[in-house]
């Protein structure tokens, strides 16, 4: 099939520690899915296609996975950015706790310390990779308008962590009443929030079903994952995000894909997707993918 325009496909991956959904505070954080990561990339390399590897404290402090992503990046084969989780990425500052306590989210911080982990994440993929990262998604998907600023300062220039149609109001933060953002009225559209674009996540909205459909699999949504990319190249919208989190690369990585017979189906899935974006979409990364729209950075003054 002729495309009608140039279409990019950009997969986001929240690359951190093995299943945080069941990590209890006080306990290791595991990194065993980095010895997962090189199947996916060899998939997506098959399709030309580039990761983006949102990446946080614990996995860019992992000697292998920084291995890894130098061997892919100079390859030109993936990109790395920047995945923030407020509570294990210095410095440590004390939050009240409420009665029903979750993990928290960084916007439950002070701003001034909100700075130092953006800056803490930032020096420290900067000092592994030799870059300053320039993209970015939250930890548990939270933003704000004083987190964008702080962005804004430290050199991003695109974060891709709003949800559109997606309530996250049911995931509480630490302190007393707080929780997640509730993006259930956020179009899919390209927007800039305080000098950052904003690039959301892939969603559709479903009638029949009543929720947003994602390009996120979950062992059940093939035939929804075809639909959403169907309906996004008949649309004038001229990229199609993918999102994934690198545990769920691992058997027993998450709630998801607990053995290896779950992650067999993943890749399965994983098959007939990339085959059909490939008919349709060209892979680049989050960061590529700003570069080739100029336009953009006249949004961001």
């Amino acid at each position: 099939m002729v495309m009608k325009r140039s279409k990019y496909f950009i997969i986001t991956i929240d690359t951190e520690g093995d299943n945080l959904w069941e990590w209890k505070e006080g306990t290791p954080i595991g990194t065993e899915n980095v010895k997962y990561l090189s199947r996916f990339q060899e998939l997506c390399s098959q399709y030309r296609f580039k990761p983006t590897w949102m990446s946080n404290w614990e996995m860019i402090n992992d000697d292998r996975f920084v291995d890894f992503a130098r061997d892919h990046l100079e390859k030109k084969e993936c990109e790395i950015g920047m995945h923030l989780h407020a509570w294990n990425t210095p410095p440590f500052y004390e939050l009240p706790r409420g009665e029903n306590v979750g993990l928290p989210y960084l916007i439950e911080y002070p701003k001034d310390i909100m700075k130092e982990k953006i800056m803490t994440m930032t020096n420290a993929i900067e000092q592994k990779f030799g870059r300053r990262p320039v993209t970015h998604r939250s930890g548990r998907w939270a933003m704000n308008d004083s987190y964008f600023e702080l962005l804004h300062e430290q050199g991003y220039i695109a974060d891709c962590s709003v949800t559109p149609y997606v309530d996250w109001r049911t995931s509480i933060g630490q302190t007393p009443d707080f929780a997640g953002p509730d993006y259930s009225k956020e179009l899919p559209v390209i927007s800039v929030r305080n000098g950052i674009i904003e690039i959301p996540v892939t969603t559709l909205w479903s009638e029949e079903k009543n929720k947003a459909l994602w390009l996120r699999p979950n062992r059940r949504n093939l035939e929804e994952m075809l639909y959403v990319i169907e309906q996004n190249y008949q649309s004038d919208k001229d990229y199609l995000m993918f999102m994934l989190h690198s545990s769920e690369l691992m058997p027993g990585g998450s709630p998801t894909f607990k053995t290896e017979g779950g992650i067999e189906r993943l890749y399965e899935h994983l098959y007939i997707i990339f085959k059909e974006i490939s008919r349709y979409y060209m892979g680049v990364g989050l960061e590529e993918y700003m570069m080739l729209h100029n336009n953009f950075a006249d949004l961001q003054e």
